[in-house]
């Protein structure tokens, strides 16, 4: 293991396998839909001081932060053979409390080596609605079981500090400890994995790593040198209520740096809208990929050259106590659309229009159950090319639960499924159609929905159209359809329907031949 070109690059792609393997394990061990079907989930390695020396090719928003959860980890405990460590406290490097981030160090001959790590989307943790993303939350007490980085894990068997408030908390517990389970594996493959490829190379390892972490410094310096230099400004707004909530970006560039500042930024709500500053780093690092050349290697050595100001006490830098899930959801889908509308004023010719810019979140339970989905929508339209419809767009990147999976685990059925046509921008190259899906309920349920771009609708770029805002509508058999705020929660009966139209992207270019 060299600084030999072709070297590293086997290298990287080694270590890039071993997180995709890992991702495979927890998706194929797991017991929930939304990790096994969804691929609500993600998986990094660290090397031992905590930067990321690879992931596999999961979500945006939980690579981007999970640095900080190892970085929480690491300050905390000094690391042993055998253990594993949890965490999903967004005050201590977390994005929301159904993400529970495990963590494992990797010893081989006595030498801490790197830090496997997975973070996983759990469908429920005690919240004060099924689902745990309650719509009137105003206080992470309301979101769920809070967990502080601990020791979770000693040569295999959960310790009960962790494993039994975290169990005794859910409506599912059955279906969190195969979770959990699912979790602690993936993490045992990865360790077994990084120490097969290690050998008894222990400094050739470390010397790889470090030299892989430059190597994606210099390719970050490189790709920033080519942005003309200066400070490029972007404005879009969250939907809270009747209100319009601004977030606020001015993007700097200069002399191969990259600074994002988020003054002017909404201060913090009495509500779930509030981001903590992990969740905003892992927006500009997604973004600026976009932006740049997404073939720099992910790691946190292209990360040492971007920074965030995001002012202590707002949207984008939530302080606590205040409630954050759908900070982590939806507000960082608005914090991606704003540094991406920044930098498409510097590089035109990668940036797309605005995707749907959210995650359409529903959540349906009782005692009984726990269901959790994002819904897909339309991506925004693309310098050179129309945008795709019905996918994930922005800072997630999940599958849609398959009809059949949703029929055999929940007492509901899909009664329609079918892209949304009209609703992307129109522009030389449109925005991509959203989906609309129908739900019928079989039983009495809590429903939760968490969504945006219900009222605002997604911004076209270089003369293309906005694409159709989103809709919600809950639909009984003894009254007139009710279409839904964007964000609540409610009781449904059987027979009740739930009808959501996601949004469209919107267009990229004028229509007309000379429009710009």
């Amino acid at each position: 293991m060299t600084e030999d070109p072709i070297a590293l690059e086997v290298f990287r792609h080694r270590i890039s396998a071993v997180a995709t393997e890992m991702g495979d394990v927890l998706r194929r061990t797991s017991h929930s839909p939304n990790i096994k079907e969804r691929a609500d989930c993600s998986v990094a390695i660290f090397e031992p001081r905590g930067e990321m020396i690879g992931q596999a090719e999961h979500i945006p928003v939980h690579l981007g932060s999970m640095p900080a959860s190892v970085a929480a980890i690491i300050d905390r405990f000094d690391p042993r053979p055998g253990a594993q460590y949890a965490v999903n406290d967004p005050y201590a490097g977390g994005t929301h409390l159904n993400d529970l981030t495990l963590l494992r160090p990797v010893f081989v001959d006595g030498v801490l080596v790197a830090w496997v790590a997975n973070r996983a989307h759990h469908a429920d943790v005690g919240g004060d609605a099924p689902g745990s993303m309650p719509a009137r939350a105003t206080r992470l007490s309301q979101e769920g079981c809070v967990v502080s980085p601990i020791l979770a894990v000693v040569d295999g068997t959960w310790q009960d500090e962790f494993h039994s408030p975290f169990i005794a908390a859910t409506r599912t517990p059955l279906e969190r400890a195969g979770d959990l389970a699912a979790q602690l594996g993936a993490n045992e493959v990865g360790a077994t994995r990084i120490a097969e490829l290690i050998g008894s190379a222990t400094e050739a390892f470390r010397h790889s790593s470090i030299a892989l972490l430059d190597y994606g410094e210099r390719r970050m310096r490189s790709a920033l040198s080519e942005l003309s230099p200066g400070t490029y400004r972007f404005e879009d707004v969250m939907e809270f209520g009747d209100e319009d909530l601004p977030i606020a970006v001015a993007v700097r560039i200069e002399d191969g740096h990259l600074e994002a500042d988020f003054a002017g930024t909404h201060p913090q709500i009495d509500g779930n809208l509030n981001a903590v500053e992990a969740v905003t780093r892992s927006c500009l690092y997604f973004a600026i990929r976009v932006a740049t050349d997404p073939t720099i290697p992910a790691n946190g050595g292209c990360y040492r050259l971007l920074d965030v100001n995001a002012p202590i006490g707002s949207l984008v830098n939530a302080q606590p106590p205040v409630a954050v899930a759908a900070g982590n959801v939806e507000t960082s889908q608005r914090i991606a659309d704003v540094l991406l509308g920044a930098l498409a004023q510097v590089a035109p010719d990668r940036v797309p229009a605005a995707g749907q810019g959210t995650m359409n979140n529903i959540l349906i339970g009782n005692e009984r159950f726990a269901y959790y989905e994002t819904l897909a929508g339309g991506q925004g339209g693309r310098p050179g090319k129309a945008g795709l419809s019905g996918i994930h767009t922005g800072m997630t990147n999940t599958a849609n639960t398959p009809i059949e999976s949703l029929h055999m685990h929940y007492p509901f059925r899909v009664t329609r499924y079918t892209l949304r046509r009209g609703s992307g921008g129109a522009g030389r190259h449109p925005g991509g159609e959203g989906l609309e899906r129908e739900i019928e309920f079989l039983e009495g349920a809590e429903l939760s929905l968490i969504g945006e771009r219900r009222r605002n609708r997604p911004w076209g770029l270089a003369g293309g159209e906005p694409g159709a805002c989103g809709e919600d509508w809950l639909l009984r058999p003894d009254a007139a359809p009710e279409r839904l705020p964007g964000k609540t929660t409610l009781t449904v009966r059987p027979g009740d329907r739930l009808l959501v139209r996601t949004p469209g992207g919107g267009g990229w270019g004028s229509t007309t031949k000379f429009g710009h």
